[in-house]
């Protein structure tokens, strides 16, 4: 039976003109976009005909071992480049940092007869910082116990045993930070969140950052509603000199525009396909049940795909991000979370809540404006940066 045509999509492609012929729908063009910046601006605007139509494929798609061997290599490079970049991160979470300053204070000529007047002010100092009460209650009660049982007998002892803690929670409820992306190419990552968290930006940072490791990145323009999201992800493409597949007509299906383009990744030998999607409030069920259609759309061109769902949330909405992940997760199984504009934030405890609350690991966090910004998150460091 014949299907009904998609939407009509065209492949961009932000890098040296090249004479190439590819295998796909007609309803496609490969478009070269010069850069508005000096490093682009000789370069002639190329324009190649429509792809011939795409022969089907018999067999099933196999995994070979280089595959598996170069996501293995491409989640360790990230992990380590996380470490490296610990200055980063210390600088993007100092509001947080100087919210629990007072933590010092207290424990710098503590004694016993103090305990309970210090442990009040450093539940305070925690709850104010969005650690969540449940969290609150559960570090300040246990140190509580530690310290009239005789084991933490100075202030810099308190202070390890609460380092410890908060990263005890954070390496067993979310252990699993690296991102997995499978043993298929392409890996498909979909970025998911509310109107106005980062979403798009997130994902153009995303894209850097795996390029700069090697991966070959196709970008998808799957938010069909915002009319400026295309043209803010085809930036993001030339920023980074990433391809980019977008729907040319208007009221084009998300789930259609993933499909076609995780299609074109899988023919074309791309590492990594990145699916930005349309903002949406968690409440609104008719949008959210979309981005179940695009899961499945996704599904049906490479199995086991999406290898992850991210869900991008707005660090300064501190606890207020809970009730969004709960739906978020609910909806589609969120596999990670990007938390975004933490260093214009005092909320930084939001991480360890939404952790808590979740148990779905944060993989990478927002600390600046920059393209290298969106940094992997290292609990360890995370835990430094806070209570230094």
């Amino acid at each position: 039976m014949l299907s009904t045509p998609s939407p009509s999509l065209h492949l961009t492609q932000f890098s040296l003109p090249r004479n190439i012929e590819m295998a796909s729908s007609t309803q496609f063009s490969l478009t070269f976009k010069p850069s508005p910046s000096p490093l682009f601006s000789n370069f002639p605007q190329t324009r190649f005909s429509p792809f011939t139509t795409a022969k089907p494929i018999a067999s099933r798609f196999k995994v070979l071992a280089s595959q598996t061997g170069f996501f293995t290599r491409l989640g360790r490079l990230i992990k380590e480049k996380a470490k490296s970049d610990v200055e980063k991160i210390f600088s993007g979470f100092s509001k947080t940092r100087d919210n629990l300053a007072v933590i010092d204070e207290l424990l710098l000529y503590w004694n016993l007869a103090d305990t309970d007047r210090v442990l009040d002010e450093l539940e305070e100092a925690l709850l104010v910082s969005d650690f969540g009460p449940r969290i609150t209650i559960k570090i300040v009660e246990r140190l509580r116990e530690d310290i009239l049982s005789g084991k933490l007998k100075s202030g810099s002892e308190i202070k390890d045993a609460l380092k410890k803690s908060v990263l005890d929670l954070l390496t067993t409820k979310g252990s699993n930070t690296e991102l997995r992306l499978g043993f298929r190419k392409p890996a498909v990552i979909m970025i998911v969140g509310v109107n106005g968290g980062g979403k798009t930006t997130s994902l153009g940072k995303l894209a850097y950052r795996l390029k700069n490791e090697g991966a070959k990145i196709l970008m998808a323009a799957g938010d069909t509603f915002r009319a400026a999201a295309s043209d803010q992800l085809e930036i993001w493409a030339e920023r980074t000199g990433c391809e980019i597949v977008v729907a040319e007509k208007e009221n084009a299906k998300a789930s259609s525009v993933l499909s076609q383009a995780v299609k074109r990744g899988k023919e074309q030998g791309f590492d990594v396909v990145l699916c930005d999607t349309s903002g949406r409030l968690h409440t609104n069920y008719s949008l959210m049940e979309e981005l179940i259609a695009c899961k499945k759309a996704v599904e049906k061109v490479v199995r086991g795909a999406p290898n992850e769902i991210l869900l991008v949330l707005d660090g300064n909405t501190g606890l207020n991000m809970l009730p969004q992940a709960r739906e978020f997760n609910e909806v589609v199984g969120i596999t990670g979370f990007i938390l975004t504009k933490l260093d214009g934030s005092a909320r930084g405890g939001c991480v360890v809540s939404v952790v808590d609350e979740l148990g779905i690991p944060v993989k990478f966090v927002g600390v600046g404006e920059g393209v290298e910004d969106l940094q992997p998150f290292d609990a360890e460091a995370f835990v430094n940066a806070i209570f230094s």
